[in-house]
């Protein structure tokens, strides 16, 4: 390996440090992009360099795309990282990269477009072999109605381009569709600049499964186990883990053989998460997306296989070939995510912006800290509200529980209201110890939108 590396990083908070660190085990130069929101992030402080890409809202420098690249050619960068979010999924930026002479870490611009729209994406899930759920395409409401009637409730309204739970709505009855079309075909233009929605059959014991694939330019591709990302309010991930208790083991193989029939059909490059739903009733098991890209819940697959996900994603961008096969890649242990955000419970999880005045992550170990924050830090108001990723790791998930439990119980975080006593609270509730959960079960053990 060259020390000469230079490597851009589109990115900002935990994820930003993260490829920070990861840019400082593999010897390489490391320049980071920041708004001039971020000048005193610990990513700015630890990067060989920092440079301002402009004000703080996210259009005039995170999804400057222009900026970016000028910012990274100036700095004698030889690559782009984009971490997740902003620019990570666009293959617009990827394709300008390399037309400047950018090595985008990633996957390729033509990966990004097959994958980018949730129907071209189903498309190409179907056509290697992967099961969809019921659905389609709608460009009117008449289409949608004739649509829904044909598939039956309850369903998801859905944006074709775009993820994060906006553009989604749940639909159960017919004189439901007409405004929840309307509403998720409007959010998915404000959110994403494009109003295409789909519709598809809701599951309704659902657990949400996805499998990490890794790929490089000689046509190799590994799967490194699959993650369970059910629990969830609103659609935004709270609580991760590696590897799921509740697969029969014939479905979990079935799950990654997928996993791999589409990246071996796309012949992926790079880190992708392909996400599934699970019907733990009938064990069907139904495609949803492709996430091309480095996700927030990597370290869950890092500890329980020892690979440094991030590590071998730059390595695979520069060319390099997986150092291992599908039969080196081995479990051991069972690890769980928290992600601690700056959000009220008790207001449906709004985002509360501040100045952290108190940071003390307890030193315990088996248990991860990635994070970005410091005592004194301001949290801004711009981005969302990620604070921490507190990862435990035990021998079995009973054991990773009671780690993770001792984390967040002796966190002191003061400054701005965090989820801190929704997550203790949701590792002890018997739902959650048990794996009864499924991905509606938060919203609908607390309807009321006050959460533990």
């Amino acid at each position: 390996m060259t020390a000469s590396r230079r490597i851009y990083i589109a990115n900002r908070g935990e994820i930003a440090l993260r490829i920070v660190e990861a840019c400082e085990r593999l010897g390489y130069e490391s320049v980071l992009g920041v708004s001039s929101a971020d000048r005193e992030t610990l990513a700015a402080k630890r990067a060989t360099r920092t440079v301002v890409l402009g004000e703080p809202r996210s259009t005039e420098s995170y999804l400057n795309q222009n900026a970016v690249i000028h910012a990274a050619l100036s700095s004698g960068c030889d690559a782009v990282h984009p971490g997740y979010g902003f620019l990570s999924e666009k293959a617009t930026f990827a394709r300008a990269c390399a037309e400047e002479g950018l090595i985008f870490i990633g996957a390729t611009p033509e990966q990004l477009e097959t994958l980018g729209d949730k129907l071209s994406a189903r498309a190409f899930a179907e056509s290697v072999g992967v099961p969809v759920s019921p659905g389609g395409a709608t460009e009117t409401l008449d289409e949608a109605l004739a649509l829904a009637a044909g598939i039956g409730f309850p369903i998801l309204v859905k944006a074709a381009n775009g993820g994060g739970g906006r553009g989604m709505k749940l639909v159960t009855a017919m004189d439901e569709l007409a405004s929840a079309w309307q509403v998720a075909s409007s959010e998915a233009a404000a959110a994403f600049g494009d109003g295409t929605v789909f519709l598809e059959r809701f599951v309704r014991a659902a657990k949400h499964i996805e499998v990490q694939i890794l790929g490089d330019a000689h046509g190799h591709c590994v799967h490194l186990g699959e993650r369970e990302c059910t629990l969830q309010f609103r659609y935004q991930k709270i609580l991760e883990e590696a590897p799921s208790t509740a697969l029969h083991p014939d479905d979990r193989k079935r799950l990654h053989d997928y996993a791999l029939q589409i990246g071996r059909g796309l012949s992926y490059q790079g880190l992708g998460t392909v996400e599934f739903l699970y019907d733990v009733e009938t064990r069907d098991i139904c495609f949803l997306e492709v996430n091309p890209r480095v996700q927030v819940e990597h370290p869950v697959t890092e500890a329980v296989t020892g690979v440094d996900l991030v590590r071998e994603q730059i390595l695979v961008a520069f060319g390099g070939e997986l150092p291992f096969t599908q039969a080196d890649i081995r479990l051991q242990g069972h690890a769980i995510e928290l992600r601690l955000t700056a959000q009220d419970p008790q207001q449906g999880l709004r985002p509360t912006p501040g100045r952290l005045t108190r940071w003390r992550p307890a030193p315990i170990g088996g248990v991860r800290v990635d994070s970005h924050l410091y005592e004194g830090y301001l949290f801004p108001p711009y981005y969302d509200a990620l604070m921490a990723k507190l990862v435990a790791t035990g021998a079995d998930r009973a054991g990773a529980l009671a780690l993770a439990a001792r984390a967040i119980g002796r966190l002191e975080v003061e400054g701005p209201i965090t989820n801190r006593t929704l997550l203790a609270r949701l590792l002890e509730h018997p739902d959650v110890v048990a794996n009864r959960i499924t991905t509606r079960w938060l919203e609908e053990e607390f309807a009321e939108g006050r959460l533990p």
